[in-house]
């Protein structure tokens, strides 16, 4: 069985992989990527059995009729997040000044490409040109690559500032969470899944999304930093 699923959940799910094949009764043949590249491959004429995407990618494959009705759910939430490699100081962000301040002083950062289309990528590069810093951050700033982890440029020293969705950046090992971006200047991005209306599994694509919502798979996405409360 096919499963597209955004690099936001990829922590989490492989951290239930041996429960999901248990479930499902066979192999899961996994393809990661951000919610926006998958959806594109989906359109291109792509197929897949289960789409675990970001709600707007979800939506958008409802729309499209590619989701079966009725096996849309919500899963889980995240925060953007900040992050430094293991045992670096870490700089004051828990105020707007205070945040804008340790990306003026910081000597590189690494944020995902906005024309990736991911989540965090573009809601940072719209906080910068808030702040009125997107210049001199875009100046130190190095992407990773498409699909993937900027918290992987910290231990390169690529970077000495990642940010990315915490799932994310809690995926590398070596690093450490700083924290979230502060008060109102947060933004959590709702993951969701679906099954794929033409589907041949069906069944065992319904006991998939059905494990994703039990308390085994909650507390699991709570210990990779998502929130299966979150709106």
């Amino acid at each position: 069985m096919k499963v597209y699923c955004t690099i936001g959940m990829q922590a989490a799910v492989e951290a239930m992989m041996p429960q999901l094949e248990s479930a499902t009764g066979g192999p899961l043949d996994f393809t990661w990527a951000t919610a926006p590249m998958l959806v594109r491959r989906l359109q291109a004429g792509e197929e897949t059995d289960v789409m675990i995407l970001n709600r707007a990618g979800i939506e958008t494959m409802v729309k499209e009729g590619r989701i079966a009705p009725g096996s849309a759910v919500k899963l889980a939430g995240s925060p953007v997040a900040l992050a430094v490699k293991a045992g670096a100081r870490k700089p004051d962000i828990s105020t707007a000044a205070a945040l804008k301040q340790t990306l003026l002083d910081a000597r590189s950062i690494s944020y995902t490409d906005p024309a990736a289309g991911g989540a965090s990528g573009v809601y940072f590069a719209q906080l910068i040109e808030k702040l009125g810093i997107a210049s001199e951050v875009n100046a130190k700033n190095t992407y990773p690559p498409a699909g993937g982890f900027s918290g992987a440029l910290l231990l390169t020293g690529q970077a000495e500032i990642a940010i990315q969705q915490k799932p994310e950046l809690l995926h590398i090992a070596g690093i450490e969470i700083i924290g979230q971006l502060p008060g109102e200047l947060n933004m959590v991005t709702v993951f969701a899944g679906g099954i794929e209306t033409t589907s041949p599994n069906a069944a065992a694509a319904k006991k998939l999304i059905a494990f994703l919502q039990s308390q085994e798979a909650k507390t699991i996405l709570r210990s990779k930093g998502l929130d299966p409360d979150a709106e």
